[in-house]
């Protein structure tokens, strides 16, 4: 992990265009390269003013562990939920969420911008060439409207299972099913790519079989571009493990593509039964959070993020749901339903800002009013006779940087 993850660094400080020697400067970590991530949709309300009272304290609350740990978010652009009506789009309301994140320093991934599942239910009264002129004016209209705050997009979700999807009927299960995988997802990426050229532009799914490998090959050899793969791991029956892990990382690295662990759950109360095929057909009335589970879901969530920061393809791992009965009701937050902070969110802590992390150290310029330090790759500032400068580390081994005050 720290031959990927650190750099040896050699900073030579100045002082308006002149070298410092011999001086005591604070070097301070400001961030990670690494996108340590996590949804913000428990947070749209409270960035949009909507809450009052309890309600508002519990998100104020929320809202700071979520900062106190993670550095990027996803937002929930889910077709059937944002324009409900047609020519009715929560525009605004998504917007000031992604600026509330932005305004604080963290990147923003929009999810999803194609998907069978929590699509418009319009779409079923067109024929399938106007779903399709509507689903790419609506990614056009997304990714325009969010390019001031927004440049990373989960394009299209799910492609292995969308053409057959048979749990009920939908216009995007119903276009993919007529002009086949591979063309659906070219359309889309076409158009998002016309939309934010310099946006980055994700395939995801939850499909870890060859399928999978399958329908990157076949468009990669079709052309396609696409900036990064996304691998979904809901852990609901079981954590994973570092060889099942790394495994899947080998597999899909192969393609030379930077990887994301897009959607991550690990349960701290019970797990859910091994024989679910489908985790949404999972439904019980009650899905505590437990103090074994708790200890568990710790050492497995240190385990996890250990593993994805020892492969050099992973640039980025996004948490699903910061709080408890999100996403099926499960126990899966780094936060209790009571909103205090479980040992997991303690551990991974621990490591981002702690372990893996750059405290504000003193150290002495040399002659050359040089320091020399080592620390994880991310933005630095360093300090001295009421000045500063940022740098950053960006890649692993030997880094060399200029701190100009």
């Amino acid at each position: 992990m720290r031959k990927n993850r650190t750099a040896n660094a050699t900073i030579a400080v100045t002082l308006d265009g002149v070298p410092l020697p011999d001086r005591d400067v604070l070097v301070s970590q400001r961030d990670h390269r690494f996108l340590f991530g996590c949804t913000g949709f428990d947070l749209v309300p409270f960035a949009n003013g909507e809450l009052t009272g309890e309600a508002a304290a519990r998100a104020e609350r929320l809202a700071g562990h979520w900062l106190g740990l993670f550095n990027f978010v996803t937002l929930p652009f889910y077709w059937g939920q944002f324009e409900q009506v047609r020519g009715q789009a929560g525009t605004a309301r998504l917007r000031k969420a992604a600026a509330w994140f932005r305004e604080r320093g963290h990147p923003v991934k929009g999810h999803p911008l194609v998907w069978h599942t929590v699509t418009a239910d319009w779409l079923m009264d067109l024929p399938n060439e106007e779903i399709a002129r509507a689903q790419v004016d609506r990614i056009r209209r997304e990714v325009s409207d969010f390019s001031e705050f927004i440049d990373m997009w989960d394009v299209i979700n799910e492609v292995v299972i969308m053409p057959i999807f048979d749990k009920y009927d939908n216009g995007i299960t119903r276009l993919c099913r007529e002009i086949g995988r591979i063309p659906m997802v070219r359309m889309v990426f076409d158009a998002a790519r016309e939309a934010d050229p310099h946006a980055t532009l994700l395939l995801n799914d939850f499909d870890m079989s060859a399928a999978y490998e399958c329908l990157v090959e076949g468009l990669l050899e079709a052309g396609v571009r696409i900036d990064a793969l996304g691998l979904q791991s809901h852990m609901h029956q079981g954590y994973w493990g570092e060889e099942r892990t790394l495994a899947v990382l080998d597999r899909f690295s192969r393609y030379g593509l930077p990887l994301h662990f897009t959607e991550t759950t690990i349960l701290s109360g019970e797990l859910m039964p091994g024989h679910i095929t489908d985790l949404n057909d999972y439904q019980v009335a009650s899905w505590p959070s437990t103090p074994e589970g708790e200890e568990r879901q710790a050492g497995e969530i240190v385990r996890h993020y250990r593993t994805l920061l020892s492969h050099p393809s992973v640039e980025a791992m996004t948490y699903w749901g910061m709080a408890d009965g999100g996403w099926l009701g499960a126990p899966g937050g780094f936060v209790r339903a009571d909103g205090s902070p479980k040992p997991s969110y303690e551990a991974a802590r621990a490591l981002i800002k702690g372990d893996w992390w750059f405290p504000p150290t003193t150290l002495r310029t040399d002659a050359e009013g040089r320091v020399r330090f080592t620390g994880f790759l991310g933005a630095y500032e360093v300090s001295a006779a009421g000045r500063a400068a940022a740098f950053h580390l960006d890649s692993p081994g030997e880094s060399r940087a200029v701190a100009a005050m």
